[in-house]
């Protein structure tokens, strides 16, 4: 039986529409996209690139400010500069509320180290990475870095009265993460499991994935 959610393309082929997990509006792309991160390839460019900070919640802000002392000393002094000068956050063009950034594009909270990659042990030299998470992980504070990050590339939107759009984010610096995705055969909710989970409960990712069980069984997702 074909869902609701998928009808005939232009070519006479059965496409996925919008599907819906809970108050969840979900693009197709998140159920039938692969990606996995690959920092050998990228050293982080995502914290670089771009013309706007990351989306960030006012309880976000505060976590941020109450970590920054910790922090602070890991942090280009330009991007000291920009947080003395107009915070850890500002309101961008869209009047969203995003992590301030160096130079019309570096988020402030990038810093620079050798790290071992998991996978093949090779060190990644001059590697980008959260000062926020990496300071998590040596336990000197208790705020990861905003769930937006952590949720990359998946984007979330708030359309109002209880309804929240989740969609699929591509990227041309995030080509390599496409790459080893296909390789791997890792889709994007499979990627993003722990932070779907933590933005969205593990009772709504279980019918996620159920539903994801579904349109395998009748063919949508490869």
């Amino acid at each position: 039986m074909v869902p609701s959610s998928v009808s005939e393309g232009e070519n006479g082929a059965e496409a996925l529409h919008i599907l819906q997990v809970g108050n969840v509006l979900v693009s197709p792309d998140v159920f039938t996209e692969k990606f996995c991160c690959d920092l050998s390839k990228c050293k982080g460019q995502c914290c670089v690139e771009g013309d706007a900070g990351a989306p960030v919640t006012l309880d976000e802000v505060m976590e941020i400010e109450n970590s920054l002392d910790m922090v602070w000393e890991d942090l280009a002094a330009s991007a000291q500069s920009v947080i003395d000068k107009q915070g850890v956050a500002y309101t961008d063009v869209e009047g969203d509320l995003v992590t301030s950034i160096v130079h019309g594009k570096d988020c402030v909270f990038t810093c620079y180290e050798d790290i071992q990659d998991r996978d093949s042990g090779d060190t990644i030299h001059n590697c980008c990475l959260c000062a926020l998470e990496r300071a998590y992980r040596m336990g000197k504070i208790g705020f990861v870095k905003p769930i937006s990050c952590a949720l990359y590339p998946i984007r979330v939107k708030d359309f109002g009265n209880d309804v929240i759009g989740i969609n699929y984010n591509r990227w041309s610096v995030c080509k390599d993460a496409v790459a080893k995705g296909r390789k791997l055969g890792i889709h994007v909710y499979e990627f993003l499991r722990e932070p779907l989970i933590k933005r969205f409960g593990k009772k709504w990712y279980d019918e996620f994935c159920q539903l994801a069980s579904e349109l395998k069984k009748q063919g949508y997702i490869k």
